[in-house]
């Protein structure tokens, strides 16, 4: 069967009135907290019952907006740096009160989002008989984890129900085992409604965790080489992490100090595409690279290294955005370089990149995750799959 087909043409059921169960770590600002977002909302949208279960604190507050129907369960265990001990006596903690969780929330089946709560969702639904389908966000192949992580990923990942990654690059990452129980649905693209269109103030865009996979340190770098000859651009990095201490050195070592902004994370989700003249993604790797799309979206000429396996998917180099190969610094300068003296190129690549763009609206992107649900729930009714109520 064409996973990708219709449902009503498929013979799929109806998936209104489901009771859906969604996990994630976390729901500030990224990627995958959006998507979360977008299917949290639809799915509560056609009727289904949905709750979010997350390790926040108790007091933690989402970045995006979810409907107030929607019912969020914060568990406080986030993650955090412990010794070894401490880290097998928290991972043990998580899995118990999730594993509670679920058991409450009743669910028809458990949709868990990135590697670790993968594993921690696995653990805690030993004994039960809820489908799980597992969702790799990132690229599996450079993911920095330890070799538990990795052997608990290999060992429990075949007992999932169904495993969704967004490219067929990450897909063919994975045994057979589970690849044939795989899905690819790309992340969708979504603007926010009321954005107002403040350009023109020569302003290069990232936008990112201040993480060592993001390679903003490399960003720093290519801009410093070009920065003198494009003396009214500025670089502005959007986001927060661990590493902005570092970059702000860098910067400071570079002499880029009236030339890179890094304002933190904006107010409301998407809003650095309104001052925005041209993006640029500098990662060292991604599963996808959702800011990328939305800037081709908003109709910005784009630059990334050609990681695996998004930006590759996304875009088609010269036609619609720019590739450098991954990592290559001087590549990097030298694209940037190209689009900052050409307003003629931007223009172009900006208006073939949101033509492309429309590939991932969210009508065509929430259908697939529809089609998945309806196949869910479809063979759990063949088999009469009861969680019992006992379980835990």
């Amino acid at each position: 069967m064409d996973k990708r087909a219709d449902s009503r043409a498929s013979g799929l059921p109806e998936i209104a009135g489901a009771r859906i169960t969604i996990i994630v770590p976390a729901l500030g600002a990224g990627g995958t907290e959006h998507v979360v977002n977008l299917v949290a909302n639809h799915w509560n949208s056609i009727g289904c019952t949905v709750t979010l279960i997350t390790l926040e604190p108790l007091d933690a507050q989402p970045y995006y907006d979810f409907d107030p129907e929607i019912a969020i369960v914060r568990l406080g265990v986030p993650p955090r740096r412990a010794s070894k001990l401490r880290s097998a006596f928290l991972v043990l903690q998580r899995v118990g009160r999730l594993r509670s969780a679920i058991r409450r929330s009743r669910p028809d089946f458990v949709l868990s989002f990135l590697t670790r709560t993968n594993v921690l969702t696995l653990l805690a639904t030993i004994g039960f008989t809820v489908p799980v389908i597992v969702s790799e966000r990132n690229n599996p192949a450079s993911q920095p984890f330890g070799p538990l992580w990795r052997w608990l990923q290999t060992s429990l990942y075949p007992r999932a129900f169904g495993l969704v990654t967004m490219t067929q690059g990450a897909l063919d990452h994975f045994p057979s085992n589970i690849r044939r129980k795989g899905w690819i649905i790309a992340n969708p693209v979504d603007l926010p409604r009321d954005w107002r269109n403040r350009r023109g103030k020569s302003i290069l865009a990232a936008v990112g965790r201040l993480t060592h996979q993001k390679g903003f340190d490399l960003l720093l770098e290519a801009f410093s080489k070009i920065a003198d000859a494009h003396p009214e651009w500025q670089l502005v990095i959007w986001g927060e992490g661990d590493e902005r201490r570092s970059l702000e050195a860098l910067r400071d070592a570079l002499g880029l100090q009236k030339r890179v902004d890094m304002p933190g994370i904006t107010e409301r989700p998407g809003l650095w595409i309104e001052t925005a003249d041209a993006f640029v993604l500098s990662s060292r790797y991604e599963g996808w690279g959702i800011v990328l799309l939305e800037a081709m979206a908003a109709g910005l000429p784009v630059v990334s290294f050609e990681c695996d396996w998004g930006p590759r998917v996304m875009i088609t180099h010269e036609s619609d955005g720019i590739l450098v190969p991954r990592g290559d610094v001087e590549a990097l300068a030298k694209a940037l370089d190209r689009i900052l003296a050409d307003r003629g190129l931007r223009e172009e690549l900006g208006a073939r990149a949101a033509a492309s763009a429309q590939r991932y609206m969210p009508e065509q992107i929430l259908a697939e995750w529809d089609v998945l649900a309806s196949c869910v729930l479809k063979q759990t009714s063949k088999m009469h799959l009861q969680m019992p109520d006992n379980a835990g």
